[in-house]
């Protein structure tokens, strides 16, 4: 039976004891609803209920616009349904369908930060639907339908957008449309299609089938190349039977009457239909090269494994997970309603739903990242027949497709508030998934206008090589790759990274001209430490950390990177032998720490283990003028366990002492101590002590120890949610940063980032 079953469900097989127990645990089902602003006390209730809650009231009735100011509204889609269609299982209902919404509106929050209700309506009767709908309208930013059976679907999608100004889109229809359609697109592209000559069938006259097939004619489909199909056969210029408004709009003038007819010579055929839909007879008639989307869900048309029997040549896609190139509806609403509720359109229209695919075709060309290819289980696809569509957790998703829907909503007149800088929006977007980003987009926003010579000592790793490439693509400078030139390109080569380009080089430690050079800066800083000549030598020869260092040391780049391939005390150790601390500094490591909206600087979680009172004066005034660097205006909170002197202890009398020592120094930031976390980072806790000196909560903190620096960002990152960079060094007297071991490309890139910042510092 012909159907426009979704896409977005298929996955890893679960039981059903499983999924039941998966939405009965804890609190049942998958949604809840908290608060964004304090409440707290009195005054907290007094502004957002009665009396305060009258001001943004009368606000709103000035000027309706407003609302999206003070309100939800800019960032709230409704999943609205009926149950008419719920997934593949049919009419069940509005209550039965309630687990789809609720997974629909996590997913809005999960990858495009969009907040989301889902509302159930109990009827089938369209006016019904439409009526009960249309009133809900001061509620939301936009309408997402979803489960609603054709044709009432059409009907209903159709005379919303009529009445509402706001976005209201079906995604059974369009979003299955627009992922097959970015698909479609770069597999056109691998078989050397031009899509004005192609011929494309479709199976399947539903809510997904028509979709499919007004979105490729929107781009560029000839219509007469574009072949309908339902259970009755071919959709065809006179026919009479099983016809109806939507379906007539596609008949084409042909002599074709069977969905094997239409599919003899044709270049591309969409499944939107049911199992065993295509036969083997039916795949070897199609033309060479053939595009074959069997969608159908949970079972395909035809599985890739029996089109593999009858043919080598196939490009295909399925809705389902454990195949390559998925039709997953989860790659496009999220970030199209994303797009649209950012600048505020009234529609969700052609020109949109084409920016998406596009967007989201030109994505699946990119190189992948190592975020990307954690998905496939360490595999890393590429570009080619088995990937021409992203997958749902690619990283970069959130930046790419809702700028390209903002600036088509833009350019077709549908925006209510446009965005100047499309560049910005799209930092902003990444910040939204992940909070590092908006504080390392000033720091790359320098680099790329001081491009910096940045040395990855473990040149041969892939990881490093990927980020390498990364580095220069994204215009921060020369990445120099140390390592064996052949085992570079041969690595490279065997895991798809293009390094041939400008702005990578590779540099071979023995065959170096500098060589000589280095060994004997090496040798004159370690004679007297029981080095020979030849250690030294043999360090330059054989050790990156070593080579790459004295290449900073001695001018021939700006900044290293390394640690992929060693622990990091080691890797501080080699860097150490070449490189001193400021005059007048102290080395540390330093971690930025991200969390609910507040960013704090924690020092030393890297190199001193337990600090004496100097050593902690001095980790604060690194870290302090580390935070000015970033942007920040300092306030140290030296802790302890204890609160200025209750209880006391020795290790609270270090940090006690380093207060007066920092008193003597006369340092020109905000700094006190000792003080429990609560106390540094709370003001209600800070309130107790009236003779504090921090002006405000602690955005430096010094921890007492290396051991509970380390506990306590660990921690966080794994308790609270928060998102932790570094540890980065700080105090050297020239840019080095050290990665975790076995670090991802996009740390390495980052850490590479920060090197090139401070060299400009």
């Amino acid at each position: 039976m012909a159907s426009g079953k979704k896409t977005d469900s298929a996955g890893p097989s679960v039981s059903a004891q499983e999924a039941l127990e998966f939405h009965a645990m804890g609190r049942p089902g998958k949604l809840e609803i908290s608060p964004t602003k304090p409440m707290a006390t009195q005054r907290d209730l007094s502004l957002a209920y009665s009396p305060g809650v009258a001001v943004p009231v009368k606000a709103i009735a000035e000027d309706p616009t407003r609302a999206f100011d003070y309100t939800t509204r800019g960032n709230m889609v409704a999943v609205i349904s009926n149950g008419t269609a719920i997934l593949g299982l049919g009419n069940l209902g509005a209550l039965a369908s309630k687990p789809v919404m609720e997974g629909k509106s996590v997913l809005f929050k999960r990858f495009a930060d969009v907040d989301s209700i889902d509302l159930e309506v109990d009827t089938e009767d369209a006016d019904e639907f439409i009526n009960c709908v249309r009133f809900l309208g001061p509620s939301f930013g936009g309408i997402n339908l979803e489960d609603i059976k054709a044709p009432e679907c059409f009907i209903i999608e159709q005379r919303l957008r009529e009445l509402m100004d706001i976005p209201v889109f079906h995604d059974d229809q369009h979003g299955t449309a627009i992922i097959a359609t970015a698909g479609l697109i770069n597999a056109l592209e691998i078989t050397g299609r031009d899509m004005k000559t192609t011929k494309l069938v479709c199976n399947g006259a539903g809510a997904a089938g028509i979709a499919c097939i007004e979105l490729v004619k929107s781009l560029g489909f000839s219509p007469e190349n574009v072949i309908l199909c339902d259970t009755k056969g071919v959709v065809y210029q006179g026919r009479t039977e099983g016809m109806n408004q939507w379906k007539s709009a596609h008949a084409v003038k042909t002599d074709k009457r069977t969905l094997a007819d239409a599919m003899d010579g044709a270049d591309v055929v969409f499944g939107l239909s049911a199992r065993g839909a295509f036969t083997n007879a039916m795949i070897q008639s199609m033309a060479k090269n053939p595009i074959i989307f069997a969608m159908a869900n949970p079972d395909p048309e035809i599985t890739p494994e029996e089109v593999a029997e009858i043919r080598t040549d196939a490009i295909m896609a399925t809705g389902r997970s454990d195949y390559p190139n998925q039709v997953n509806n989860v790659l496009g609403f999220p970030y199209i309603f994303r797009g649209a509720l950012d600048v505020r359109a009234t529609t969700i229209n052609d020109a949109m739903k084409v920016a998406a695919a596009r967007a989201l075709a030109e994505l699946a060309r990119q190189d992948v990242p190592d975020d990307v290819a954690a998905a496939y289980q360490g595999m890393r696809p590429k570009f080619g027949p088995n990937y021409i569509i992203p997958v749902p957790f690619d990283p970069r998703l959130i930046s790419a497709i809702p700028v390209a829907v903002a600036q088509a909503a833009m350019e077709s007149g549908v925006a209510g508030r446009p965005i100047l800088d499309l560049a910005k929006y799209a930092n902003e977007l990444s910040a939204r998934r992940d909070p590092i980003a908006s504080t390392l987009q000033r720091i790359y926003d320098r680099v790329r206008r001081q491009p910096k010579r940045v040395v990855f000592a473990e040149g041969e790793e892939e990881q490093v090589m990927r980020a390498a490439v990364s580095y220069v693509n994204q215009k921060l400078g020369t990445a120099i790759l140390v390592g064996r030139d052949e085992i570079i390109r041969e690595n490279a080569r065997h895991a798809g990274v293009d390094i041939n380009k400008p702005g990578i080089e590779i540099i071979n430690a023995r065959l170096s001209r500098r060589n000589i050079v280095y060994a004997d800066y090496l040798y004159e800083r370690m004679q007297r430490k029981g080095y020979l000549f030849r250690d030294c030598q043999r360090l330059i020869n054989n050790d990156r950390n070593h080579f790459a260092a004295c290449m900073l040391a001695l001018g021939d780049a700006d900044a290293v990177v390394t640690g992929v391939t060693r622990n990091y005390s080691t890797a501080l150790e080699d860097i150490r032998r070449v490189i001193d601390a400021k005059p007048g500094h102290r080395v540390i490591g330093a971690s930025i720490v991200l969390s609910r909206g507040r960013t704090v600087i924690v020092a030393d979680t890297a190199v001193h283990d337990m600090p004496n009172a100097e050593q902690i004066a001095d980790i604060a005034e690194e870290a302090a003028g580390f935070a000015r660097r970033m942007g920040y205006e300092p306030r140290v909170a030296m802790l302890a366990y204890s609160t200025f002197g209750h209880p006391a202890g020795e290790r609270s009398e270090r940090v006690q002492e380093a207060v007066k020592i920092l008193d003597k120094r006369r340092v020109d930031f905000e700094y006190d101590g000792e003080m429990a976390a609560d106390v540094a980072l709370n003001p209600r806790a800070m309130a107790q002590y009236p003779f504090i000196r921090l002006s405000g909560p602690a955005n430096v903190l010094v921890m007492p120890a290396f051991h509970s620096a380390s506990i306590s960002t660990k921690m966080l990152q794994e308790l609270g949610g928060s998102t932790v960079i570094g540890p980065l060094l700080v105090g050297l007297n020239k840019p080095v940063q050290i990665v975790p071991l076995n670090a991802k490309d996009s740390d390495i890139v980052n850490m590479a980032a920060i090197a090139a910042y401070s060299a400009g510092a």
